[in-house]
């Protein structure tokens, strides 16, 4: 949830920190803050709110400190105020914290008792205090870093500084993401590599329960059991990719339309444009013996994996499993051992979705994922990782990272259904092809964006929006709402349009837009049937489809007009109009598009 970022430097830190929070503020933005040590003393500058407050601060009270940590918060325990930003800190030691520590209550209680006084609502607090509880036992910071990190239960990554020690930072991570970078007589320190691109590319991941000593001259990484160890140095691409919006007004909008290029970028990684063929990794079992396969994700990648689901029923003729992974996590479903479980992430770090991918594992389930980023621990702890290459996603609402993970979720139906012999060659032709054409097609629907400033104005004045739509067209329904009540903070929900009279159809009014994903294939009929029900209702129909909608027989209050494409690449293609409702709609109401509230890009903690 939380960015953190820690410089061991040659000059003072303070500025490349808050340039390095800036590339983590799509992890959360409820307040900042960082700490130095100068001339043997710890200092910190907090501020509520976004970096710029911090910024403002810095400007007016600045630190001079060569080491540092940094942290934009995602609040978890305690309200977003600079009482409770991080660092925190004491006279000895400071810490920035991304994760959660789960008996941080016992530890508080255990501490006051010893007299330890408590300034926050946060867990994170509980840390500085175990540590210098350590210390005054005797420990070094090292040897108290390595006591701590046993008696806290949780999910964390850790930084922590210390007063005197202007040439030592001490990492930690468990069940969070950290990357240690590499300089010429400094070290640096991020939640993920791109905070760290305008320093170094050359990174080391800490794996599961890793904490490492970070020197000038370099970093010693021990694990759980406190045995040093050896990780890769790789050479990192976040260096060349630059964190800008471009001539786009937000991050979103660059996102969207950046779909073509990455989608297309994602298809040629898994098919062969030449011969049209789909080439999948081999996950290790024989897909014509396999009886089903388990997909296990949350929020929109688990609707690019509904889509899936979908997919690979009908063209791989293999019974699919969908949960979301915050309730599958806990159901711990039994698993015939040698079965597929696939498993979609945007981050990598998804903490429900890494949960019930162990449980997989445990279970004796051969461990696929589709991730954006490869060095990510559901990446490393799969069989087969099926990269998606959607590049930085840094609005918190997923859109480009949607498409491509429906990209790959769309090639391995088709290898899934050539390996176990229901579609032929010229079956897998005909669907690669249409894969092909989507980027195309995406790029048309981009050409025509003023439509929706106009529909944006009449969904801005409503407080309710359903949306509707049968087949791989009912996720995108369920999309398209999660996106306007994240963005615009419109309630809206999504339903499969059969479901209509089933309960929603008493919500409909004059009052009540009707958002309809309605591609004119086998069940457009049927979605028909259901729009003629709003509209003798007064329900203001806005139509998503590639039909004419003087055939629907009711009027509709707007019309986006699709691309005709096949019923296989629809989804990828009926994607981008909901994603421009969205956008448009929270331009026009003047919320934060790029950092809607009390979201985070990436949810590494329950």
């Amino acid at each position: 949830m939380c960015g953190i970022v820690g410089i061991i430097g040659q000059k003072p830190v303070a500025t490349d920190l808050v340039d390095a929070l800036r590339r983590l503020e799509y992890r959360g933005y409820d307040s900042a803050g960082i700490a130095t040590v100068e001339n043997g003393h710890l200092e910190r500058r907090r501020a509520e709110g976004k970096l710029r407050n911090l910024e403002g601060r810095l400007l007016q009270e600045p630190l001079s400190g060569h080491t540092g940590i940094g942290h934009t918060r995602w609040a978890t325990h305690g309200r977003p105020t600079e009482r409770n930003a991080h660092p925190h800190m004491n006279g000895k030691v400071s810490v920035v914290h991304n994760g959660i520590i789960e008996n941080f209550r016992d530890l508080k209680n255990e501490l006051s008792a010893k007299g330890h006084v408590f300034e926050s609502d946060t867990d994170t607090e509980v840390i500085v205090h175990v540590l210098a509880d350590e210390m005054a036992a005797g420990a070094g910071p090292e040897e108290a870093v390595g006591r701590a990190l046993k008696r806290l239960e949780g999910a964390f990554a850790l930084a922590i500084i210390f007063a005197g020690h202007d040439d030592l930072m001490i990492a930690a991570r468990q069940g969070s993401p950290l990357a240690i970078g590499h300089g010429t007589g400094e070290m640096y320190l991020g939640s993920d590599a791109i905070a760290l691109a305008p320093f170094t590319d050359a990174i080391t991941y800490l794996d599961e329960g890793d904490w490492a000593v970070l020197r000038r001259t370099g970093v010693e990484i021990f694990n759980r059991d406190d045995k040093a160890v050896e990780r890769p140095l790789i050479k990192s691409v976040a260096s060349s990719l630059l964190v800008d919006k471009g001539n786009h007004r937000h991050f979103m909008a660059k996102e969207i339309h950046e779909q073509p290029e990455v989608i297309s970028h994602t298809l040629a990684n898994y098919i062969d444009m030449g011969e049209a063929t789909v080439s999948v990794p081999d996950f290790g079992v024989d897909a014509s013996t396999l009886s089903r396969a388990t997909i296990s994700a949350c929020g929109t990648a688990y609707y690019a994996g509904l889509v899936g689901k979908y997919w690979i029923e009908r063209y791989a003729r293999l019974p699919v499993e969908i949960d979301v992974a915050s309730e599958m996590r806990y159901r711990e479903p039994p698993m015939t051992a040698g079965g597929l479980a696939l498993f979609v992430s945007q981050s990598g770090e998804t903490a429900d979705t890494l949960a019930v991918l162990r449980h997989a594992r445990a279970e004796g389930q051969r461990v696929a994922s589709v991730v954006n980023v490869r060095t990510s621990t559901i990446a490393r702890e799969s069989d087969v990782a099926l990269p998606t290459l959607a590049g930085p996603e840094i609005g918190v609402a997923s859109t480009k990272a949607f498409t491509c993970q429906l990209s790959v979720l769309a090639c391995l139906a088709i290898g899934l259904g050539r390996a176990r012999g229901v579609i032929d060659r010229e079956q897998e032709r005909a669907l690669v092809q249409s894969l092909v054409e989507v980027p195309r097609h995406i790029s048309n629907i981009l050409r025509n964006e003023s439509q929706y400033e106009a529909i944006a104005s009449l969904l801005s004045k409503a407080r309710d929006v359903l949306y509707l739509g049968r087949g791989t067209s009912y996720p995108l329904a369920l999309e398209g709402a999660l996106k306007l009540k994240e963005i615009s903070y419109i309630h809206a929900e999504g339903y499969a349009a059969g479901e209509l009279k089933h309960g929603p159809i008493a919500l409909i009014d004059e009052n009540v837009p009707v958002i309809v994903v309605a591609p004119k294939d086998a069940l457009f009929e049927k979605t028909v049937s259901n729009m003629q029900e709003v509209a003798s209702r007064g329900g203001q129909i806005i139509l998503i489809s590639d039909a004419d909608p003087e055939e629907v027989g009711c009027r509709v209050a707007a019309h986006i007009a699709m691309p005709k494409a096949t019923e296989f690449a629809s989804p990828l293609l009926y994607a981008v109009p909901v994603q421009l409702l969205a956008y448009y709609t929270a331009v026009a109401m003047g919320t934060d598009v790029d950092q809607p509230r009390n979201l985070a890009k990436s949810v590494t903690v329950e």
